[in-house]
């Protein structure tokens, strides 16, 4: 079994212009994008994937790069799934811990308790 230390999680951040349709568009389009290719939307501009180990993030970086807007900011982090494990999540001003198992998260608005959704 690989350690957590090694298993390793993706996080695309960005911060895109917004202002003009053109741009909105352009926005739209990569947040579909990223939903494609496996990420799941953890606030309105931030995507995580788990990808096993690190070498196996290297072909989603590419895509990020190939598909990010030419306007705009976008950050890719990477944590291991220790550190994920880790990860404190407040939602309607109580603390929610996020399931233990790492190979099928499901992280958000759809594992929540009903009583614990988002308004």
């Amino acid at each position: 079994m690989i350690s957590g230390f090694r298993l390793m999680w993706m996080m695309v951040m960005f911060d895109l212009p917004v202002t003009e349709d053109k741009d909105r568009k352009l926005a739209s389009r990569f947040r579909k994008f990223l939903l494609d290719e496996g990420f799941d939307m953890c606030q309105f501009s931030v995507y995580m994937k788990f990808c096993g180990t690190r070498e196996r993030t290297n072909k989603y970086v590419k895509r990020v790069k190939e598909n990010a807007p030419t306007n705009g900011k976008v950050s890719i982090l990477f944590f291991t799934d220790k550190q994920f494990g880790n990860i404190i999540n407040i939602f309607n001003r109580e603390r929610y811990e996020l399931p233990k198992r790492s190979a099928q998260y499901v992280l958000f608005e759809d594992n929540l308790p009903e009583n614990k959704q988002p308004q």
